[in-house]
């Protein structure tokens, strides 16, 4: 009896399939295949077919293959967590509604939660060569399995961790009073009085002396030269304004307010400059009276250390100034805010991410007067170079570390900041990005973190080969990159005050206040020490020392010496209700 041609055993058949395909199929896939029921044929031609081993595992093949493939392309890829990171783009929310454009908002790009008008990211295709899934000496076995199923992206989108505070209304509102705008035709248009500025320290301690030399060039009624960046001594950063910051965006924000210019002009080219540094906490009746009749006959004024020296207590016009300064016009120069934005939204791929600060490098615990914690050879490390540079102490050497501790001046460690986030109710699965210079002891100070947060990043981490090449040995830059992932994250956290915890403070309430912690160390330290406490009351403890350090609207009124630029209530935004009597 003749073979059915269907059954003909003898035909063969080969499907050339990727070995990428083949590789990413797990075993529990075929098992599952292997293990799947048979389905009764009906005709004879099936019915021999079973008895054919060859056409049987070319069925189990097939199947394999299908299975392979819906696989593949129901995977979401974990960026930055696969070794091909790419980005996705995200539809922006304009929170900023004072008549100011997008493009004319400060620092970050903010994509997917409001604000800087940054170059669109781009969608990289996958094409980029593989890297190590981790660069800072964390092997995948010690920081765990990065990847979520289902039921943990489900955990970390309903998480309350991720909730926001109540912004109650307040958004941007820069309303100049009418003698304010009746004298900036006057000030833009004198061409006799020039200001320049030297600004030291980091990135952000930069950029706050930078907002007060606008402030003190509209008070003196001269044109601002564009500051001039001194050179890191810690870093031996040599990055100069137009490396940071965009120029002419700067310009053309402040057109209103303040003339800057490149350069002197060559009309001043050979006057010598009057000098002066002021003192701290300067009003500017103080700083037209030393400073106005000088400038007026030498035509030049030039001013050296502007940190924390006028007063943060001015005219509410000259508050706006500073918030138009740091909010508006000081953006970041259009490769550095392309960069950052990528490495945002590599974090924001698979949902809400925290952002850390943590101020936990060697020169931190020398400043402080504090100890890392970690063993008793840091902490000699730490008090030897104390003692051999005693200038280094800016706190109060009358203090013992553990008075300090108590006090809540010191930055947390890698142990006390995991049980922080844990208490506060982060998941497990919750994507962390950190922000800071490598801290003293290197993985052993992160292993706390890295053990209870798998998913923990820092700006190495992400970046594709090469990408950070342009920006090496230059901090600011590095630190810029740092300030524009924090910013766009969904909650950000310093382990101890400073200038870009402030500033970030800031930004995220001129932003509709996004989620900032506070640690609120001097309270809640005590209760780490008490080993007697359970889990959930140690929980429901900190929870509660921190239910108003979220980043919920907070007047600046309330201390004359705050900064407006860190609390920009009530001066720069404003409620529907048009009054001051908002909280």
């Amino acid at each position: 009896m003749a073979k059915s041609k269907c059954c003909n055993s003898k035909r063969m058949s080969y499907i050339a399939v990727p070995s990428q395909i083949i590789n990413s199929l797990s075993s529990s896939s075929l098992q599952s295949l292997l293990l799947s029921p048979k389905k009764s044929s009906r005709t004879y031609c099936w019915f021999l077919s079973f008895k054919s081993p060859r056409l049987w595992f070319l069925i189990l093949f097939l199947f394999g293959l299908l299975g392979m493939l819906k696989l593949g392309y129901n995977l979401d890829p974990m960026i930055p967590f696969a070794p091909y990171p790419c980005s996705t783009t995200t539809q922006t929310q304009d929170l900023i509604s004072n008549g100011y454009p997008k493009s004319e908002v400060g620092f970050a790009s903010m994509s997917g939660i409001g604000g800087q008008n940054a170059e669109k990211d781009e969608v990289l295709d996958g094409t980029n060569q593989p890297r190590p899934l981790f660069s800072n000496g964390f092997s995948k076995s010690e920081v765990g399995n990065v990847t979520d199923g289902e039921n943990d992206e489900e955990e970390v989108e309903d998480s309350e961790f991720w909730k926001q505070p109540d912004g109650l209304g307040y958004k941007p509102c820069l309303v100049f009073s009418r003698e304010y705008r009746r004298a900036s035709d006057g000030i833009v248009k004198d061409r006799t009085k020039y200001l320049m500025v030297v600004v030291s320290g980091g990135m952000n301690q930069q950029r706050n002396q930078i907002v007060d030399a606008v402030v003190i060039a509209r008070i003196l009624g001269a044109a601002l030269v564009v500051p001039i960046l001194q050179v890191n001594v810690i870093w031996g950063d040599e990055s100069e304004f137009s490396d940071i910051f965009d120029i002419e965006h700067f310009k053309r924000v402040l057109a209103n307010d303040v003339r800057i210019v490149s350069a002197l002009p060559s009309t001043h080219l050979m006057t010598r400059p009057v000098e002066g540094s002021p003192p701290l906490h300067v009003s500017p009746k103080w700083i037209r009276a030393r400073y106005l009749k000088r400038l007026n006959r030498e035509g030049v004024l030039l001013l050296r250390g502007l940190d924390s020296r006028l007063s943060k207590d001015l005219p509410s016009d000259l508050q706006k100034l500073r918030c138009k300064v740091a909010f508006h016009a000081l953006r970041f120069t259009p490769p550095i805010l392309q960069l950052g934005n990528k490495l945002a939204e590599r974090m924001r791929t698979n949902g809400p991410y925290l952002a850390l600060h943590l101020r936990m490098e060697k020169d931190v615990w020398i400043r402080t007067g504090c100890l890392p914690g970690l063993s008793h050879e840091y902490d000699e490390i730490v008090n030897n170079e104390r003692k051999q540079r005693p200038d280094l102490l800016t706190a109060r050497s009358n203090m013992t570390y553990h008075d300090r501790k108590l006090a809540g001046l010191c930055p947390l460690n890698g142990l006390e900041v995991a049980r922080l986030l844990k208490a506060l109710g982060a998941p497990k699965t919750a994507r962390i990005y950190w922000a800071g210079g490598q801290p003293l002891g290197g993985k052993e100070a992160l292993l706390p973190l890295t053990q209870e947060f798998p998913q923990f990043y820092n700006k190495e981490d992400l970046a594709l080969p090469g990408e950070l090449e342009p920006l090496k040995n230059r901090a600011s830059l590095m630190a810029a990159i740092d300030y524009i992932v924090s910013e766009n994250s969904d909650v950000f956290m310093p382990s101890h005050g400073g200038n870009m915890g402030h500033a970030i403070q800031g930004h995220r309430a001129y932003a509709g206040h996004k989620k900032y912690i506070t640690p609120n160390k001097r309270k809640m330290l005590p209760y780490f020490l008490k080993s007697t406490l359970s889990e959930s009351e140690f929980s429901s403890i900190i929870k509660e020392l921190h239910s108003d350090s979220l980043g919920q609207p907070e007047l600046r009124t309330n201390k004359a010496e705050r900064d407006v630029t860190k609390y920009p209530v009530p001066e720069c935004m404003c409620n529907d209700s048009h009054t001051h009597s908002y909280l």
